[in-house]
């Protein structure tokens, strides 16, 4: 199956919608969503009835779990508690109820699927090979999908040998399958790997394969947005940075 994955939306609808077009076009039979529909940006219900209407599997992010109050707020940036406590106030009810029915992990076809790690699914990054191990070890799936850092990127422990892992840009291919595996597809709705654009990626579970993605979008009108709504402006200038 041929399956595009998408993470950390974080309310940017313009480039949610860039996204579900660009896997609608490369003839995507499936969207999943790793979590984090909500948060920072300034069109959380948009970005909730877009995952209702167009995600087959979608997550839980600590994000939506905080705006739903399952999570606190008090490991959050002061920037980003501002914004769950705006969603909070402004989300509409059906909004609240679609978030509060979802997971931070999941599996689709054989994948295992998690917010932020197998070990941890709502908080924990994975961003060096120490704690890839962790997760390789607190999972039995041989590939697993994970969101949470916001960046590009894939671990690969080969039989017998240690993990290892690197960031990941637009076009890179790779055969997944062999060994075992986490990979990140990036943040839709706002990357911090230095590339501004919308982040996915496509698996194909049928010859193992992932392809890294990226989606142009109309950053001015996210940021406009974020500014309209009298969010915090660093959540609006970060977009055009990709940080």
């Amino acid at each position: 199956m041929r399956v595009a994955i998408c993470s950390d939306i974080h309310g940017n609808r313009q480039a949610f919608e860039a996204v579900i077009a660009a896997a609608e076009a490369d003839g995507a039979e499936e969207l999943w969503c790793l979590g984090d529909l909500v948060g920072y940006g300034a069109d959380p219900d948009a970005c909730v009835a877009l995952a209702d209407a167009h995600c087959t599997l979608c997550l839980a992010g600590n994000h939506d779990l905080a705006v739903v109050d399952v999570l606190s707020l008090e490991e959050f940036s002061r920037g980003a508690a501002l914004a769950a406590r705006w969603t909070r106030d402004v989300i509409a009810p059906e909004t609240r109820d679609y978030l509060l029915s979802l997971s931070p992990r999941g599996s689709g076809d054989g994948v295992g699927l998690f917010h932020a790690s197998p070990r941890d699914p709502v908080w924990e990054y994975v961003l060096s090979g120490l704690t890839a191990e962790l997760c390789f070890d607190a999972t039995d799936y041989r590939v697993s999908l994970i969101g949470h850092s916001h960046v590009a990127l894939s671990f690969h422990r080969p039989e017998g040998e240690p993990a290892s892992g690197t960031t990941r840009r637009e076009g890179t291919e790779l055969d997944v399958s062999a060994g075992e595996w986490l990979v990140n597809p990036g943040s839709t709705g706002q990357p911090r790997d230095g590339d501004p654009r919308a982040a996915w990626l496509t698996l194909d579970t049928g010859n193992w394969t992932v392809v890294w993605r990226r989606a142009e979008y109309d950053i001015p009108g996210a940021q406009a947005a974020i500014r309209a709504a009298r969010l915090p402006d660093s959540l609006a200038e970060r977009l055009q940075y990709g940080q």
